[in-house]
């Protein structure tokens, strides 16, 4: 059902977050958010064992990551899909019975209070992607027939580029240039790489 292994299961996961009080779940909620909305930092796994444990909850450290993992994959489900408090508590019910009131509750506050945020941040992050490289392959060939080149028997560059979109799914880009537009191409690439060595 998830696009996630859970090692206890959805009802064992959400039986974990009923032992939690509720100003650590809401806590830990608020972490994530943040965590969703900056995406250049994890929930911290280690910290937050160590908050259940001052706390007095035994939840081990893949008892504490399961409940992060779950509640990432709802927020980042529901900022996707734009889903209103109401609509993402139902979904949580839908997942498991096992909720309880005030968990529901602070689900659906916090969401209230940072969904279109999140909505939001996750609509920007979508226009701008334009993914990542991962690696990228190239050959010299002579043409046997082309639509850039002018004549056959005329050398050209065959690139490959493996790159990797926001969701992390890869796709692969080909395309064919003369000797002197890769030589271009080339030239661009060390300029980028020596403005980016200035950073």
């Amino acid at each position: 059902m998830l696009g996630m292994e859970l090692s206890s299961g959805v009802d064992g996961v959400v039986e974990n977050i009923g032992k939690l009080p509720p100003d650590l779940f809401a806590e830990t909620l608020q972490e994530i958010l943040v965590n969703l909305q900056e995406q250049s930092r994890a929930v911290d796994l280690i910290e937050t064992c160590d908050k259940f444990q001052r706390a007095g909850i035994t939840l081990d450290q893949q008892a504490a990551q399961d409940i992060i993992r779950l509640m990432s994959y709802h927020f980042r489900l529901a900022a996707k899909s734009n889903l209103s408090a109401d609509v993402l508590v139902s979904k949580l019910n839908e997942g498991s019975s096992k909720w309880s009131k005030i968990a529901l509750q602070l689900v659906h506050q916090l969401w209230t209070e940072h969904g279109a945020l999140l909505h939001a941040h996750h609509e920007l992050l979508t226009m701008a992607s334009i993914g990542q490289l991962v690696d990228m392959q190239w050959k010299l060939a002579m043409a046997v027939s082309s639509d850039t080149c002018r004549s056959l028997n005329s050398p050209f560059i065959s690139v490959l580029m493996k790159i990797a979109d926001t969701s992390g799914e890869i796709s692969h880009k080909s395309f064919e240039m003369t000797v002197q537009q890769f030589q271009n191409f080339y030239r661009q690439f060390k300029e980028m790489a020596s403005v980016l060595e200035t950073v």
